[in-house]
């Protein structure tokens, strides 16, 4: 019989019911895998005493997030572990404000990077901005340590960094929730200048606070049950240090092993830890990424051995952790010929950013790229974008190289691709260098109506709130025209003929441009009627033209091509290129 008190839920669902039963206010934060479903399952619950938004960046999400916060109400903030780096800036100040309310800030990260450009280990943060982080193992501890998290962010006035990874935010298990608490409070702003407003004599006595607070969280390090020993040390061969999804892999690897479980990564029980380390001599810290907890042991004068060097990269896995306790290197494991071919990701059959990198192509334009589905527009066959490093650093990246190219040709050669989403995120500014400092070069936004990369996400330009209320539909042309662009021109990506035209013509004038090319997302309009195409096989001569378009709907055939129609968009690129008259428009 089902137990009605456990709840099967993925990590990130229960970072947001817990955030819900501790009597949140207000979430808000920035799509990001793998952190999206947390606000997404907030808005689920339709609490109308929550407040709930999604913001153009990260740094404006923890931003609201602390004005919540020091009005005195507990507020959640989400993003993924880049996105921090984005909301860096107002992190470190705000670690000497303090919070009212309690603040639970919710970095996830990507070992191994399964949708990220870096893998870059958060942890780091937390002594850096000097800050307490819990590390969930899974669902119910998600749960938990949410809950926790807010106790301690109100009890000692300090944002609480709440770190799940990929496998924790996605994994599902078991979850017993307790009772919500329900919370009589007003919520309103006192004024306190000397806390407030960081002028470098309010902070010098902020910090000197800052410090007096982390000893006493080193105290509750020592102390809190999240920070326990799973096994008997006594008389063990060897001990375990883990936190979070290595933790789970110790315990399926070796079960026998004694373990001290790590639930706050910081501030770090060192006392216990060197007790610890006493009672089984081999001590043994298993982690992802970084030789984070390592490091911070062998500082402490705690004799420790970690991974070898060729375990640094990527994310840890239960064949891994076994090489990790032996202490030895990977073992490279022999290819096999029995699993199926490795499937890279491609733009949707149909997807409009396809238009854009033929055209980028066929006129040999260099296109500095930025951080969305329009990436992908980097491999074969498409294989027509030249830069990536992070949101908005498309348009930058192409300032500088149109500005020391030596030959003008290279320079009016270089175009600038950014999604709408990733715009409004941090493409303003740099649209404005480029109209103060006088670019010639062109700016292409692709403006698929959706944040398409993390599932169809609402942003300022959409037209609507994470809720689902209506909002002002921003439009980022009027924006460019607004920052004082003169050419701003908007076309359909469909009509090839019309984008190849303002190409031409942007990159030949002597003037920043932007061209708007405009067309939703097919995952958006995918269940209405279409046409299609088809390939007649008596007529295809298997010339291979249309292969080349690089739509996922098309595959060879033994003489001929064909095309999937569950698979096909009917955007007919492959129509145009087909030089024999074998396809054909159909009516779905």
């Amino acid at each position: 019989m089902t137990d009605p008190t456990k709840l099967l839920m993925a990590g990130n669902e229960a970072i947001a019911l817990a955030a819900a039963h501790a009597g949140i206010k207000m979430g808000t934060g920035y799509h990001g895998t793998p952190s999206t479903e947390v606000l997404e399952t907030l808005a689920t619950f339709g609490d109308p005493n929550v407040l709930l938004r999604w913001a153009p960046n990260e740094k404006v999400a923890l931003e609201v997030g602390l004005g919540s916060a020091f009005a005195g109400a507990r507020t959640l903030v989400t993003m993924k572990h880049v996105g921090l780096n984005v909301a860096a800036d107002p992190l470190f100040t705000a670690a000497y404000n303090g919070v009212r309310g309690g603040l639970v800030l919710v970095v996830a990260g990507d070992p191994a990077m399964h949708s990220s450009q870096n893998e870059q280990d958060n942890r780091n943060y937390a002594p850096f901005a000097k800050l307490p982080m819990l590390e969930p193992a899974d669902s119910q501890e998600a749960y938990d340590f949410t809950r926790l998290g807010f106790d301690l962010s109100e009890r000692y006035e300090t944002i609480v960094l709440l770190r799940p990874t990929t496998r924790v935010c996605h994994s599902k298990s078991l979850v017993v929730p307790r009772e919500p608490e329900v919370l009589d409070r007003t919520c309103r702003f006192e004024r306190d200048i000397p806390r407030f407003v960081m002028v470098p004599g309010n902070a010098r006595k902020r910090h000197k606070l800052l410090e007096a607070k982390l000893v006493e969280l080193a105290e509750v390090a020592e102390t809190t049950d999240i920070n326990t020993i799973v096994g008997d040390p006594e008389g063990a061969a060897m001990g375990v240090v883990a936190a979070g999804v290595a933790y789970q892999y110790v315990r399926e690897v070796a079960p026998d092993l004694p373990i001290f479980k790590l639930g706050m990564s910081w501030p770090l029980p060192l006392e216990r830890l060197a007790a610890f380390q006493k009672a089984v001599g081999d001590l043994v810290v298993v982690e992802e990424l970084t030789d984070f907890t390592l490091d911070k042991l062998r500082a402490a004068g705690i004799p420790a051995r970690g991974k070898h060097p060729s375990l640094q990269l990527g994310e840890l896995s239960p064949d891994r952790v076994r090489f990790v306790l032996a202490g030895e290197p990977e073992a490279v494991a022999a290819p096999r010929d029995d699993l199926p071919a490795p499937r890279p990701p491609v733009l949707c059959a149909g997807c409009p950013h396809r238009s854009v990198y033929v055209i980028l192509r066929k006129l040999n334009l260099i296109a500095t790229g930025d951080i969305g589905c329009y990436t992908l527009g980097a491999l074969p066959p498409l294989g027509n974008l030249d830069t990536c490093v992070c949101m908005g650093a498309s348009i930058g990246v192409g300032l500088g190289v149109e500005r020391v190219s030596t030959d003008p040709a290279d320079a009016r050669g270089v175009v600038a691709v950014i999604g709408d989403s990733t715009f409004f995120h941090s493409g303003l500014t740099g649209v404005l260098d480029a109209v103060y400092n006088g670019s010639h070069g062109t700016l292409l936004i692709l403006d698929n109506r959706t944040t398409a990369m993390t599932g169809g996400q609402q942003h300022p330009g959409t037209g609507a709130r994470l809720d689902g209320s209506p909002a002002p539909a921003i439009d980022c042309a009027d924006v460019c025209r607004g920052l004082g662009v003169t050419d701003v021109r908007e076309v359909d990506p469909y009509d090839r003929e019309a984008l190849e035209q303002a190409l031409r013509e942007t990159t030949a004038a002597d003037h920043y441009s932007v061209i708007v090319c405009r067309h939703p997302c097919l995952l958006l309009t995918r269940r209405e009627k279409r046409d299609k195409y088809q390939i007649d096989p008596d007529t295809c001569k298997n010339c291979g033209a249309c292969l080349r378009v690089g739509c996922p709907a098309l595959r060879q055939a033994d003489d001929h091509v064909e095309i999937d129609v569950v698979q096909c968009a009917g955007c007919g690129l492959c129509f145009e290129v087909c030089k024999f008259d074998a396809i054909a428009k159909v009516i779905s």
